[in-house]
């Protein structure tokens, strides 16, 4: 039975992780795009090491040792055999089922509301000029750092379309967030940039939108005083995207 639950382990960690990054686009709700080579070589190699425990033939075991006939008395003259697998280490398999028939949901807006807004890099270099297009394509890293650091103040007045999915506000009244999850390698390091809606009902909770308006904030624009809001003139519902953990330009027409 351990020999039954090692191989099994192995090939469905294997065909698990080659389902789930050859197949379909749901890795992308643990790792990086960039990981999934890596993903597949450790699918191939799982399940490899599987056939491999399972076509080897198992140990032979002397006469007398515990377990055969009446001769061994196992531990400490007992009789008892504890070679078995434990119950609890069948619940190894629940993770590894999960990746052939659920994935988990991504990180969403319960993450989000539960941890600051991450602090985007200074821009060392001046800002380039804004397009003339109208509303203005922007990702909400982009956008906080010209509400907070561009001193030209190129946003104000500036019509501007961005997207994200929607997280509460702790209270209601003030709005709420326009929020992006970004990671660096995996979901466990993942941090979330914010933009503070206003002018306009909240969407359900998690529904991804492009959300249209200007800057409208208390502050200095263009200082770190500056309030990272927008004054919204439209929400569109869209689709989630495959990868969401990244801050990307929306997708207009």
């Amino acid at each position: 039975m351990r020999r039954f639950a090692q191989v099994g382990l192995l090939v469905l960690g294997g065909l698990g992780l080659l389902h789930t990054s050859l197949f379909t686009d749901e890795y992308l709700r643990y790792v990086k795009e960039g990981m999934r080579p890596l993903l597949v070589a450790s699918g191939v190699l799982l399940v490899v090491l599987g056939v491999a425990e399972a076509w080897a033939a198992p140990p032979k075991e002397e006469p007398g040792e515990p377990g055969h006939g009446h001769e061994g008395h196992g531990h400490e003259g007992h009789g008892h055999d504890h070679s078995g697998v434990p119950r609890v280490a069948w619940l190894l398999f629940l993770p590894v089922l999960s990746l052939l028939f659920y994935a988990p949901p991504a990180l969403g807006s319960y993450t989000a509301s539960r941890e600051p807004a991450k602090a985007v890099a200074v821009q060392e270099d001046a800002f380039d000029p804004l397009p003339a297009t109208s509303p203005l394509p922007i990702t909400l890293t982009d956008f906080t750092q010209r509400v907070q650091q561009d001193r030209s103040r190129a946003i104000r007045g500036r019509a501007v379309v961005m997207t994200g999915f929607v997280t509460p506000a702790p209270r209601k009244r003030d709005g709420w967030y326009l929020t992006r999850i970004i990671v660096s390698c995996c979901a466990a390091d993942a941090s979330s940039v914010k933009v503070l809606v206003q002018g306009i009902a909240a969407p359900k909770a998690d529904t991804w939108v492009n959300v249209t308006g200007t800057w409208q904030g208390s502050g200095t624009l263009g200082t770190a005083s500056a309030t990272v809001a927008l004054d919204a003139r439209g929400v569109q519902k869209v689709r989630k995207p495959s990868n969401a953990y990244m801050d990307a330009l929306p997708l207009t027409s």
